[in-house]
C-alpha cells in the first residue's frame, strides 16, 4: 500500500461517515432511526451518537444471526482486522463456499449501518460494539472464545513465563514481552501445535475439548492432577485468578480449526411448505372465515349496543365479563378476547368516560355498519395487521405481577407490527395455496433477529418473537386473511405482496403433502406508511368483494316455527328478523327460531300483526306456514289487554275475569297486587318488575304512559362521545421519511461544513469558537463584503446556544450583518452583538 493510499484511509468514525455520498447516509439514517432524533449538528456529533451504548445495542439487535458472528468474529480478531482474518475466522483452515460468499454481504451491512468501518484491509468494529462483543470473565463472549495469550498472561510473573516457554521447547528470552509473543506465535502455528498437542494423554485432551467451545474458564484444585498439571505447565491452560484457568484464544482456535462459531449460518434456514392446497379453495376459505368475522364483531356491537360491561378501576374488562362476551358470542375466552381486541382497535368500542365508566359502541359504527361488508372487512385488518396491542398476553401478568385483562393496559408490544408483517411476507414467499409449517417459520424469525430471544443456554422459555409468530398465524386464520393456514390473494394484497402464479395443479393436497423448499426472497416486512396500508387495504377489500355472497332479500320459513338464511341477508330484513325471531343455529346457513317471547319482543317494538304477517310474506320464498301464523294472532290477541303504568304500578284490563286470574295465581304473591277497581289493580312493585312477573305468568302485558298510551319498547342504542382508536406504540423511533432524511443530510453537511473549514489561525485553543472584539468583528466583516470572502463565526443565538457557521457577509448596516450562511444553505441576518468573535478562512477553505 502506497503512503498516499495509508493517508487517505479514514482515521475515524466521523471521517469514514464524512467520505460517505448523501445515498449511503441516507441508509444509514433509515436502518438505525434513532441517529436522527434530534437531527445531529455535524458528522462529528453523528458518529458519537452511532456509539453510545443505546444505540449500538438497538443495531445489534436488528442484525440477523450472520451478520451478528460476523460481528462477533471481529470482536475476538485484531483491530484492525484484514478481511482475510475475518474471513478465516468465519470459514475456518478448511474454508466454506457458503461464508465465502455470504461474508461481504454481512460486511457491507455492518460498515452501512457504521458498526464496522475503515477499509477491508483495516477493518474496525466500532469500540462499544467490541466491549459489547469481546469476551471477559463477566460476560463470555457469544463465540465461546476466551482472552488472549497476552491478555491472560498480563498478571503472570516473568519466571513464571519463562517457564511455560522451557516446557514448550521454546527458548528463553529476556523478558516477557517477548516471551509472551513467542507463545502466542507458537499456539498460532498449526503445525507446531498439532506436535505440542499430540504426546497429551486422552484425560488433557478431554479437558480441553470441555472448554473448546465456550464456557472457556474452568476450575482447579490447589494440588490440580497430573493431567491437569502438564497442562498448566505448557501454558494451554493460563490462571486467571486463584482456582481459575482460562484456555487461550490461540489454543482454542487451533482445536476448532480456526473457526470462531460452532456452526456458522451464512444461509436463512427455508421456510417450510408442509401442506398444499388449490389457490381457489384457499380465497373461498379464507373468503368464508372473513364473513365469520365480520357477523362475530356485528354480534359484539349488538351485545354492547345499549352500553356493554363496566370498566374495572385499573382499566380493562372483569374476566366475569369476558366470560359474558364469550358464552354471547359462542367462542372460547381467548377468541372473545381477540375480538374485543379487535373492535377496540379499529374504533368501534371505546370506554363512555362518565363517572360510572362503562365501555360502549362508538358513532364510528354507524358509518362502519353502512360500509360494504369487504370495506368492513379491510377495515378490521388494517387495524389488526398496524396494532400493537396483543390479545396473546391477556391472562398473564406484567413486570409488577398485575393481571393483563382484555382492553386494559399493559398489552402493547412494539414489535407485533413487524412481526405480524413478516409472518405474512414469509407466507408469500411460498408457492400460492402452501400451508407452511409452523416450526421452520419460528427459525426464519429467530435467524432473522437472533437478539430478541433468549440466547443458547439462557433458559428455554419461547421469546416474544416467536410467540407473536404462533398468534399472527391463528388470529389470520380467524380473520380470514389466511384460509387453510396459506395466504389468500387477501392477505398477499393486505401487505403488498406482489402476484404470483399460482402452484402447479399436479401438486398433492393436504396435510401430508411435501412441497419444494421455497428460497425467494420474501417482500419487504417493515411497517408501511398510514397511506400506504390504506392504499393495500383497498386494494385487498376489491379482492374480497367477488368472494363474498350477495346479501339475501329472503328466508325460507319452515312449519317448525323457523326461518332458515341461506347466506347473509340485507341488513334491515336482519334487523327486523333479529327482534322477531331467536337465533338458534349459525354456519353456512343461521337458523331463526320464533317464540312467543320473541313475537311479543317485535310488537313491543311497535309492530302491529298485520305488518309482521306481511313482512313474512314478503321476504319468504316458501308459503308462511299455519303454524307461525297463529303463533302471531295469538300472541297479538293477547298483547296489551293487560296494562302497566305507575302508581307505583297498576295493572289495568277490559275483562275482570283476567285480574281474578291474576289475583288467584300464587306466582303473583310477590307483586304486592290489590284490586283498586274492576279493571284495576295496584301493585307494590316497579312497573319494569311488574311487566317481568307478569310475563313470567304467561300474560303477554304492555306498558303505557301516564296518558293512557301504549309504549313502544324500543332498545335505545347507547354511544359514546366520538373517539378515535387507539395509537400504535412505535418500537423505537420512527423511520424517516424521504423529505425528513434529505432535510437531516443537508443539515448535518452544512453543520459538518462550519466545523471542519479550514481557517487561519486564532487566539484560543484550537476547535474553540473565535473570539474578537466588537470593532475587529465589524472590520472584518466590512472587508469581507468587499472582497467576497467568507468568513468563520461565532454566534449565541437568543436562547443561549452557541453555534459555528460558515458566513460570506453581503451588507453590514444598522447594527447586523446579512450574509449567505454555508451552513444553513440560506440567506440570513444576524444581530452583530450576538457574534463572539470572526475568523477568517484559510486559502484552501471556503
Amino acid at each position: 500500500m502506497s503512503t498516499e493510499e495509508k493517508s487517505a484511509a479514514p482515521r475515524s468514525l466521523a471521517e469514514a461517515l464524512r467520505a460517505r455520498d448523501d445515498l449511503a447516509l441516507a441508509a444509514l439514517l433509515r436502518s438505525r432511526p434513532d441517529l436522527v432524533a434530534p437531527v445531529p449538528t455535524d458528522l462529528t456529533q453523528l458518529a458519537t451518537r452511532a456509539g453510545t451504548r443505546a444505540s449500538v445495542v438497538r443495531a445489534l439487535e436488528r442484525l440477523d444471526r450472520f451478520t451478528l458472528q460476523a460481528a462477533e468474529a471481529l470482536a475476538v480478531a485484531a483491530d484492525p482486522a484484514p478481511y482475510a482474518e475475518l474471513l478465516a475466522l468465519m470459514a475456518g483452515d478448511a474454508g466454506d463456499p457458503e461464508v465465502e460468499a455470504a461474508l461481504p454481504r454481512a460486511v457491507a451491512v455492518l460498515r452501512e449501518q457504521a458498526l464496522v468501518w475503515g477499509g477491508d484491509d483495516r477493518l474496525r468494529l466500532v469500540r462499544t460494539a467490541r466491549e459489547l462483543l469481546a469476551p471477559s470473565p463477566q460476560h463470555p463472549s457469544p463465540t465461546g472464545l476466551g482472552p488472549t495469550v497476552r491478555e491472560a498472561a498480563a498478571g503472570m510473573s516473568p519466571g513464571r513465563v519463562q517457564g511455560i516457554l522451557g516446557e514448550t521447547g521454546l527458548p528463553s528470552t529476556h523478558d516477557s514481552v517477548s516471551a509472551v509473543a513467542a507463545l502466542a506465535g507458537l499456539f498460532a502455528d498449526r503445525r507446531r501445535m498439532a506436535a505440542l498437542l499430540a504426546p497429551l494423554p486422552a484425560e488433557s485432551r478431554e479437558v480441553l475439548e470441555r472448554l473448546v467451545w465456550g464456557p472457556p474458564y474452568g476450575q482447579v484444585t490447589h494440588d490440580p492432577a497430573a493431567h491437569l498439571r502438564r497442562l498448566l505447565d505448557l501454558g494451554l491452560l493460563l490462571p486467571t485468578a486463584p482456582g481459575t484457568v482460562v484456555l487461550p484464544r490461540e489454543v482454542a482456535l487451533h482445536l476448532r480449526a480456526g473457526r470462531a462459531h460452532r456452526a456458522p449460518e451464512p444461509v436463512p434456514p427455508p421456510v417450510e411448505a408442509a401442506a398444499a392446497h388449490r389457490p381457489g379453495i384457499v380465497d373461498a376459505t379464507a373468503a368464508g372465515q372473513a364473513l365469520t368475522a365480520l357477523d362475530i364483531v356485528e354480534e359484539l356491537l349488538k351485545e354492547w349496543d345499549e352500553g356493554g360491561p363496566a370498566v374495572l378501576r385499573a382499566g380493562g374488562l372483569s374476566v366475569r365479563d369476558l366470560k359474558r362476551t364469550a358464552v354471547a358470542l359462542d367462542v372460547p375466552e381467548p377468541v372473545a378476547a381477540f375480538w374485543v381486541e379487535l373492535a377496540y382497535a379499529a374504533g368501534l368500542i371505546a370506554s363512555d368516560g362518565e363517572a360510572d365508566e362503562r365501555y360502549a359502541v362508538t358513532p364510528a359504527t354507524d358509518e362502519w355498519r353502512e360500509l360494504p361488508p369487504a370495506e368492513r372487512w379491510a377495515r378490521l385488518a388494517e387495524a389488526w395487521l398496524a396494532g400493537t396491542r396483543t390479545p396473546g398476553v391477556i391472562g398473564g401478568r406484567d413486570l409488577k405481577d398485575r393481571a393483563l385483562s382484555a382492553l386494559g393496559p399493559g398489552l402493547d408490544r412494539s414489535a407485533a407490527p413487524e412481526v405480524r408483517h413478516r409472518v405474512l411476507a414469509l407466507l408469500a414467499a411460498l408457492p400460492e395455496g402452501a400451508a407452511p409449517d409452523v416450526d421452520s417459520v419460528l427459525a426464519r424469525l429467530r435467524w432473522e433477529r437472533p437478539l430478541r430471544g433468549p440466547r443458547q443456554g439462557q433458559g428455554a422459555e419461547e421469546d416474544l418473537r416467536s410467540r407473536l409468530a404462533r398468534w399472527t398465524l391463528d388470529e389470520a386464520e380467524l380473520l380470514g386473511i389466511t384460509g387453510r393456514g396459506a395466504l389468500g390473494a387477501t392477505g398477499r394484497a393486505l401487505i403488498g405482496a406482489p402476484d404470483r402464479p399460482h402452484a402447479p395443479d399436479a401438486e398433492p393436497e393436504g396435510p401430508g403433502a411435501k412441497l419444494p423448499v421455497h428460497h425467494r426472497t420474501p417482500p419487504a416486512s417493515a411497517p408501511r406508511s398510514p397511506a400506504e396500508r390504506a392504499a393495500a387495504a383497498a386494494h385487498a377489500a376489491r379482492l374480497l368483494a367477488p368472494l363474498l355472497p350477495e346479501p339475501l332479500d329472503h328466508v325460507l320459513l319452515q312449519a317448525d316455527l323457523t326461518a332458515v338464511a341461506p347466506g347473509p341477508l340485507q341488513r334491515p330484513l336482519a334487523d327486523t328478523l333479529g327482534v322477531l325471531a331467536d337465533v338458534e343455529s349459525k354456519g353456512g346457513a343461521t337458523v331463526y327460531r320464533f317464540t312467543p317471547g320473541s313475537v311479543r319482543r317485535a310488537l313491543d317494538a311497535g309492530q302491529s300483526a298485520t305488518e309482521l304477517h306481511a313482512f313474512l310474506a314478503r321476504h319468504s320464498r316458501t308459503p308462511v306456514p299455519q303454524p307461525l301464523t297463529y303463533l302471531i294472532d295469538d300472541v297479538a290477541r293477547r298483547h296489551g289487554r293487560l296494562r302497566v303504568g305507575a302508581a307505583s304500578a297498576y295493572v289495568r284490563c277490559d275483562d275482570d275475569a283476567t285480574l281474578d286470574e291474576i289475583l288467584a295465581d300464587k306466582r303473583a304473591a310477590g307483586l304486592g297486587l290489590r284490586r283498586l277497581a274492576p279493571t284495576v289493580l295496584a301493585a307494590v312493585a316497579e312497573p319494569a318488575a311488574l311487566l317481568e312477573g307478569l310475563r313470567a305468568m304467561g300474560f303477554a302485558p304492555a306498558a303505557e304512559s301516564a296518558a293512557g298510551d301504549v309504549l313502544i319498547a324500543r332498545a335505545d342504542a347507547r354511544r359514546t362521545p366520538p373517539r378515535a382508536a387507539p395509537e400504535p406504540v412505535p418500537d423505537g423511533p420512527p423511520v424517516p421519511d424521504d423529505t425528513l432524511l434529505t432535510a437531516a443530510i443537508r443539515a448535518v453537511r452544512a453543520g459538518d461544513l462550519a466545523a471542519t473549514t479550514p481557517r487561519k489561525p486564532a487566539p484560543g485553543a484550537p476547535g474553540e469558537l473565535p473570539r474578537t472584539g466588537a470593532a475587529e468583528t465589524l472590520a472584518t466583516m466590512q472587508a469581507a463584503v468587499l472582497t467576497g470572502e467568507s468568513l468563520w463565526i461565532g454566534y449565541v443565538n437568543a436562547e443561549g446556544t452557541a453555534s459555528q457557521r460558515v458566513i460570506a457577509p453581503v451588507t453590514v448596516e444598522g447594527g447586523f450583518v446579512t450574509a449567505y450562511d454555508h451552513t444553513a444553505d440560506e440567506v440570513r441576518t444576524y444581530p452583530l452583538h450576538r457574534i463572539t468573535g470572526v475568523a477568517e478562512l484559510a486559502d484552501d477553505g471556503a
